[in-house]
């Protein structure tokens, strides 16, 4: 969801500047196959209009005509989608979709949660669908809004909700003491931090934007940091990294400056720093080449540190145009983000949407 708050809340504010009311709708529960999964967003104007969506264009056009008419009467409702062959003409995924619809109101809760879940760190909103009233907001630095009823519900909601926020929780809805749940589970934007301006790190830079990172370049030479649209750019030699950039365990690092001093210092900077994933492009022998150089000036990589980092960078796809190692590699960055291994779908037997038994990404939140 991180990916979208942006363009949700962009959609948002454009609707209310006209003076139009909007709806929400989010996926709460997904039985079998469906397009996309628990947490899927899309807004819906008043006029018919719309931002993002909730599956792969299946149901959008009647997600519309239903929001408008939920806006119409003014309260939350839930809706289902049978994509069953059987019973419907249309030739869907073979699962059913379920999608709570609710009026946005500017500053109520849900319009503070999206901003909120836009740029910062986890937080979890817990609705409750049916069998209870009421939704709670636990905010990223433990401070708690709204109210549920009855209270013995409430207090389990938001047990539910501090373990969900400390762990690795996607969006679900559990059944709570008879009530059914919807626990949403904002993530912040992930970043891509390049170390490296040359013409391989444009595709690269292109590509991450495409997929709602926020993306920094960094490079000592400012001819080259031109034409990055859509990237904060850095312009700092190997000495000035300190003292011009400080990295989070927010951030990816890529360190593509083909330049095997520049790539030593680089990698010892993201190594030091809480970076969650340092990937070193390029064959092992380089890498095994700077590591022996980083031993001799004194450093040597702790197994926390060896953990983060990744070489050769990207899924196995035989990439060879700069375009095509983009695209393995940040597929790489995606899979570890959720748990996944990267393989064939074609191969695995477990549902497509069932992640690895252990999370791969060191340093996630």
């Amino acid at each position: 969801m991180s990916n979208e708050a942006p363009l949700l809340l962009a959609a948002l504010e454009a609707a209310w500047a006209e003076g139009k009311e909007t709806a929400l709708a989010t996926v709460v529960r997904v039985i079998g196959s469906a397009y996309r999964r628990e947490g899927a967003k899309m807004l819906v104007r008043e006029d018919g209009g719309s931002a993002c969506m909730i599956s792969g264009g299946c149901l959008e056009q009647e997600m519309i005509e239903i929001a408008m008419q939920i806006l119409a009467r003014g309260r939350p409702e839930r809706t289902i989608f049978d994509y069953n062959e059987e019973k419907t003409w249309w030739p869907g995924c073979g699962g059913t979709v379920e999608v709570w619809v609710e009026p946005v109101e500017p500053q109520g809760m849900l319009h503070r949660w999206l901003q909120e879940a836009r740029d910062s760190e986890p937080s979890v909103l817990a609705t409750v669908l049916a069998g209870g009233e009421g939704r709670v907001w636990l905010r990223p630095n433990g401070a708690l809004e709204g109210q549920i009823t009855p209270p013995e519900l409430h207090d389990q909601v938001v047990r539910i909700a501090r373990q969900m926020q400390g762990g690795t929780s996607r969006p679900t809805t559990r059944y709570v003491q008879e009530a059914e749940v919807f626990f949403d589970v904002s993530s912040p934007i992930p970043e891509l931090v390049l170390f490296g301006a040359g013409h391989d790190a444009k595709p690269m830079a292109n590509q991450a934007l495409v997929l709602g990172f926020k993306v920094t370049v960094v490079d000592a030479r400012p001819e080259l940091l031109q034409g990055f649209e859509g990237c904060q750019t850095i312009q700092a030699a190997h000495d000035e990294y300190a003292q011009k950039l400080s990295l989070t365990p927010r951030q990816h690092v890529i360190i593509m400056n083909h330049h095997l001093d520049i790539d030593r210092q680089a990698l010892r900077f993201a190594l030091e720093s809480p970076a969650r994933y340092v990937g070193m492009l390029g064959p092992r022998n380089r890498l095994e080449k700077i590591l022996d150089a980083l031993k001799n000036e004194g450093f040597v990589p702790n197994p926390e540190q060896l953990a983060r980092l990744r070489n050769p960078i990207g899924l196995d796809i035989g990439a060879e145009s700069p375009e095509e190692i983009a695209v393995a590699a940040l597929a790489e960055i995606v899979a570890l983000q959720r748990g996944f291994q990267g393989g064939f779908l074609n191969d695995k037997k477990a549902g497509i949407h069932e992640a690895a038994a252990a999370r791969l990404l060191t340093g996630a939140p």
